[in-house]
């Protein structure tokens, strides 16, 4: 076994150049291959997605893109491929590929999420949860954890404030890989640094994400056969509640209208939205004050996606019980469950409660990142108690969707976002 466990610690060869160059008709990008000095040797990855896997991480260090009048993100964005060894305050197991891929979806998603303290947490380049806070960063992250205290198991943190003390706290109360923030507040690297394998990344950039926004970056996706799919980035267009379009369609000359948000609806579907932005499609998220109930990733039809998600925020929300009131996960308690009363009866409680509160769906939001091409998935939530819905709309059952949410009691709110988020 320890054979087996040696190949995560191994190093790999990194056979990549030093420079390379990218040609768009008359347009040359240059690019650098970033390494660090690191305990006396120079590093590049650690390794790609898997440990025997060699990879290269590479930023931009010449060039300004323009295409069809649009100018593209530039050097100099001092963000995840422009680390150096002053950025990595604590190198720990100096990373691979999925550290930083993690770090910068992170930044996909926190570019949207100026206007307040924000938290993400991220795993396998989705998050498992999110939140922003008027109270500041520790607020955002305890609720960011609550929305998946599994999943974060060894997460990357990413936030956009700097990192006070008590957060600091929180995060050394659990298992992560990678903290990264724009700074520290005194009193929270002392803490952080007790995790020696903790990867701590101090990226000021982090606090100027809004910049960013509405600018694309060159978006490559290579094939299998050695091609290569150019696009352009995703830009959300929903900045401002005020973004939101009417949930309105007309069929055989009726006109089909969903009630307007409330202003707190409204901004809990702007946060959800603006996560949305990196989460893996067929996507759905559930929110409520700020922060995700339960996020669903990565299925191949939308109605399937919002039972799924629905049955992972009972699952969450039960866990969640078990661990503040008896410190073991809700499958440890079922584990005990099935040869001590006590716990079967704990249990019981538990699995009542959660259903009582719905698993904290009630009252909550709904984005997709598609349009509902059926009412199946809608009535799905709104049989949980949501609140408002948003979706791209488009589809030719739009009269459906809204005359599911407008029969709702209480009557449900609908917007439209007017553009898909599918993230491939």
């Amino acid at each position: 076994m320890s054979d087996l466990k040696q190949m995560y610690k191994t190093i790999q060869v990194d056979p990549f150049p030093a420079d390379m160059s990218l040609q768009l008709g008359d347009q040359t990008l240059t690019f650098r291959k970033r390494t660090w000095h690191i305990d006396d040797q120079d590093k590049g990855l650690r390794y790609g997605e898997n440990p025997d896997q060699p990879a290269a991480l590479y930023e931009l260090a010449d060039g300004v893109l323009e295409l069809g009048g649009v100018q593209f993100r530039g050097p100099g964005q001092k963000l995840v491929s422009s680390l150096s060894e002053e950025n990595m305050v604590q190198a720990g197991k100096h990373p691979g590929k999925t550290n930083l891929t993690d770090v910068d979806n992170g930044i996909n998603i926190l570019q949207y999420l100026n206007a307040k303290p924000a938290a993400i947490i991220l795993k396998h380049n989705n998050p498992c949860g999110a939140a922003w806070s008027d109270q500041g960063i520790e607020d955002a992250l305890t609720g960011a954890f609550a929305s998946d205290r599994i999943a974060a198991f060894g997460g990357a943190v990413v936030v956009n404030r700097p990192l006070t003390r008590d957060a600091a706290e929180f995060i050394t109360g659990s298992y992560f890989e990678v903290v990264a923030a724009p700074a520290f507040e005194k009193g929270a690297l002392a803490l952080l640094r007790t995790k020696k394998n903790l990867r701590i990344l101090k990226i000021p950039a982090l606090a100027e994400l809004d910049k960013l926004v509405g600018t694309p970056f060159l978006d490559m996706k290579s094939l299998t056969d050695g091609g290569v799919v150019l696009q352009f980035s995703f830009r959300n267009r929903i900045v401002t509640a005020d973004d939101f379009l009417p949930a309105e369609a007309e069929k055989d000359g009726a006109v089909f209208l969903a009630r307007k948000p409330t202003p707190r609806e409204a901004e809990d579907l702007l946060f959800a939205w603006a996560v949305e932005a990196g989460v893996t499609s067929n996507s759905v998220i559930f929110a409520r004050n700020g922060a995700t109930v339960a996020i669903g990733t990565g299925e191949q039809d939308r109605v399937g996606c919002v039972q799924i998600t629905i049955a992972k925020a009972y699952t969450k929300y039960a866990d969640g019980l078990a661990f503040r009131e008896h410190s073991m996960s809700l499958y440890q308690l079922k584990e005990k469950a099935t040869h001590d009363p006590a716990m079967a009866e704990a249990l019981a409680d538990i699995e009542a409660r959660t259903a009582a509160a719905s698993a904290g769906l009630r009252g909550s939001v709904v984005v997709s990142d598609g349009f509902f091409p059926f009412r199946d998935g809608v009535d799905l939530a709104v049989a949980q108690g949501v609140a408002a819905i948003a979706q791209p709309g488009g589809s030719i059952r739009d009269h459906e969707i809204i005359q599911a949410v407008n029969e709702a009691e209480p009557q449900v709110a609908m917007v439209f976002t007017g553009q898909r988020s599918f993230k491939h």
